[in-house]
């Protein structure tokens, strides 16, 4: 592969075209400058138009339909119709590079979430190369869930193909951007997964070539309102927030004091009123 093409392309997952620094797999933080990039561009494939594009809280089209992984012509509603929030990934089967880096990455994550698709979640993969078959589809699902080792996660992981019109208007509206680049014969693409809502509203995209559990969970609390998880884990959600700099979840003190001072509140008025019983029973 051309050596210009890795390189723009790891920089465009990782930076997503300048729109902020992304962490890398060691947890330092890269940024590439616009002029760095321009010149990359310059010098190697046409990157217009390449990258990801946040449109949070933008609904997706329900009614776009795709063949899933055994050759069955479903609606994209299909997969909302659990009322549970939705991972959505673009990744074509034969990329020789980033798709296959991504859904790697999910799976590494998917291991340490608790959370298993198809019980809390929904999984959808979507190929982006119009090319490509339902048979593709199906040799990934089965290699990813053995990767997996959780065959209880094929219910809820699907993997589609479909007509160019149809993966052009999901991936438009998800603001995910590609291009074919016919000297290196493959697609120029970002890299990222897009979460969304039971009523198929973008709540958040987790970027770049690894996705943190925590993220991961967070997340999907976050676009279930709370819904999913137990009463801890929507506890948890509460004293976080999304970092857009950092793209990544961090604690939101504010909102820890806040807790903490409910707590200590609850507990004093707990302890008040038991020493109170006692005082009762004692002169009774």
């Amino acid at each position: 592969m051309n050596f210009k093409l890795r390189i723009a392309l790891i920089f465009t997952s990782l930076s997503l075209l300048g729109s902020g620094p992304a962490a890398a797999e060691d947890g330092s933080q890269l940024s590439v400058k616009g002029a760095a990039l321009q010149r990359m561009a310059e010098k190697g494939p046409d990157l217009t138009g390449v990258g990801i594009t946040e449109k949070l809280g933008e609904s997706v089209d329900l009614n776009l339909t795709f063949t899933n992984e055994v050759g069955k012509v479903v609606r994209l509603g299909d997969f909302f119709s659990a009322k549970k929030p939705v991972i959505i990934s673009l990744a074509y089967y034969e990329c020789p590079m980033l798709c296959g880096v991504v859904l790697n990455a999910l799976v590494d994550s998917l291991k340490e979430l608790q959370w298993s698709p198809g019980k809390e979640f929904t999984l959808v993969n979507l190929s982006f190369n119009p090319k490509e078959k339902f048979e593709l589809a199906a040799a990934k699902k089965k290699n990813l869930i053995e990767a997996l080792g959780k065959p209880e996660a094929a219910a809820g992981w699907h993997f589609l193909t479909g007509e160019e019109s149809q993966i052009k208007s999901l991936a438009s509206q998800l603001g995910f951007g590609y291009r074919w680049d016919e000297n290196e014969k493959q697609y120029a693409h970002g890299a990222g997964i897009f979460v969304l809502t039971p009523e198929g509203k973008l709540s958040r995209v987790l970027y770049g070539i690894q996705y943190k559990p925590t993220d991961l969970r967070l997340s999907l609390l976050e676009a279930s309102n709370g819904k999913v998880g137990t009463i801890v884990d929507r506890l948890i959600l509460f004293c976080f927030s999304y970092n857009t700099k950092m793209r990544t979840y961090s604690v939101a003190m504010y909102r820890v004091v806040q807790v903490g001072f409910v707590v200590t509140v609850l507990m004093l008025g707990a302890f008040i009123a038991f020493s109170r019983m006692r005082e009762i029973r004692g002169s009774s």
